[in-house]
């Protein structure tokens, strides 16, 4: 992987990571039309993954202080209504990475599978993306005042099906929140907060499979030390400008435009690659 190759992949992983058009399409096409092999680059996949973490926590360090604040406070764990909202929020996060870590523990394999199982899957997946977009942007459910542990587990399930590649991870969540009724100002955090854990258990399996190969003497990453910084610097700022924007657009209700392009990127996708 060349330096121009991390850059331009860096920026691909944190724009796209929270932008609602899906970092693993966009990610898969672009190494596609460079000729690169995803297996061969994990230090890489590693590297960005723990960049789109941080961005995150810069950017909602203010949410992640409060909740961890409110974690500590005394206050009557005797039931989900007795909890204060500081912590109500991180049990409704708990909630939200249920459906994901049953698909990541029972069916990784089979993800891995679709991953490598070239760009039509890609195109496929981008069109549904846009689809859902453009339905949760038509549809105007009664709002609810807060996210609710149901809600949560709802969303979690919508990021779990986002593992294919193509569904974008932040798109389905929010979606998903808009249509169960979900406020637009609190939905797009929800969503970035959610994420977190998940991200950072993928890093670290990419970490364990990279430590196996590197211990068997195979050749698991061609990435020098100056091409993953490149890549993580990338990967970081872009990151953190698609988060603070992606937080207004949601607010806005803006996302039906972000159908249209995953839409027209799907067709071409399937059309021409």
């Amino acid at each position: 992987m060349s330096w121009f190759e991390s850059l331009l992949l860096g920026l691909l992983q944190g724009l796209t990571e929270y932008l609602p058009i899906s970092s693993s399409g966009h990610l898969a096409i672009a190494s596609s039309l460079f000729g690169i092999d995803g297996e061969q680059n994990l230090a890489f996949t590693v590297i960005v993954h723990i960049a789109t973490v941080l961005s995150t926590v810069v950017i909602l360090w203010k949410e992640i202080v409060w909740i961890l604040q409110d974690l500590f406070t005394r206050q009557s764990w005797k039931s989900y209504s007795g909890l204060n909202e500081g912590t109500r929020y991180a049990v409704n996060i708990l909630i939200s990475m249920i459906p994901v870590g049953v698909v990541g523990v029972f069916f990784k394999d089979r993800i891995e599978d679709i991953f490598g199982s070239g760009t039509t899957v890609v195109g496929c997946c981008l069109l549904v993306t846009a689809a859902l977009l453009a339905f949760s942007y038509w549809a105007k459910p009664r709002q609810k005042e807060r996210i609710t542990g149901w809600h949560a587990f709802v969303i979690g399930i919508a990021q779990a099906i986002a593992v294919l590649p193509g569904l974008s991870r932040s798109g389905s969540t929010i979606a998903t929140g808009l249509l169960l009724g979900d406020k637009k100002e609190k939905l797009a955090q929800f969503s970035f907060l959610m994420v977190i854990p998940p991200i950072l258990g993928e890093a670290l399996l990419d970490m364990k499979d990279l430590i196996e190969s590197a211990g068997a003497g195979a050749n698991g990453s061609e990435t020098g030390i100056g091409v993953l910084i490149i890549g993580f610097l990338a990967a970081f700022l872009s990151g953190c400008a698609a988060c603070k924007w992606m937080i207004s657009i949601v607010r806005k209700g803006k996302l039906i435009w972000f159908g249209v392009y995953c839409a027209i990127v799907g067709l071409v996708t399937l059309l021409f690659l």
